[in-house]
This record gives C-alpha cells, sequence and structure tokens, in this order.
C-alpha cells in the first residue's frame, strides 16, 4: 500500500449508487495488463452482410454504387422493400 502525505491511499476510489464501485487494486491491475500486452482488441463486426441479389436489386434498381447500398440495407435492418422506400425519400 503506498502512501500519501503519511497516510495511506484509501483502497475504493469511487462507490457509485448501483453498488459498484472502483477499486485501486483492480485499476492498477487492468492498468498494467494493458501497459505489458497492449490494448484490447476491438470485436470482430458480427453484422449480419446484405444478400448479394438485394444489393444487385437496390443497385440496378437505383443506379448508385454497391458500397451505397449495402450502406442502404445494413441501415435498413436488410428489409429490401424498407431500403427502396428510404431511398426514395432521399431524392
Amino acid at each position: 500500500m503506498s502512501h500519501r502525505n503519511g497516510m495511506p491511499e484509501p483502497e475504493v476510489i469511487m462507490n457509485f449508487k448501483d453498488g459498484y464501485s472502483y477499486t485501486k487494486a483492480k485499476l492498477d491491475a487492468a492498468c498494467f495488463s494493458i501497459l505489458e500486452n497492449g490494448p484490447v482488441k476491438a470485436a470482430k463486426d458480427t453484422r449480419p452482410t446484405p444478400k448479394k441479389e438485394d444489393v444487385d436489386l437496390i443497385v440496378n434498381g437505383f443506379e448508385i454504387s454497391r458500397a451505397v447500398a449495402e450502406k442502404a440495407l445494413t441501415e435498413n435492418d436488410m428489409d429490401v422493400v424498407k431500403t427502396m422506400h428510404a431511398l426514395i425519400n432521399l431524392r
């Protein structure tokens, strides 16, 4: 335990109303693991990809790029009808 101005540092750094708290030991362990192992990598994106047929339908029907069609399908929960309505309302 380290000392500050002759007094030991408190173990609990912060208490929250929901009962959780940050403790010095856990915070130190987390910081040291990051220094030793490097930062934690982001989780792989697990969102479903649009079907090729749906993308082709949107690309040919609206004459837009594949990237725009895929983005529109993703934003509209892979629903072709919903995507078409959204694209029509944008024009």
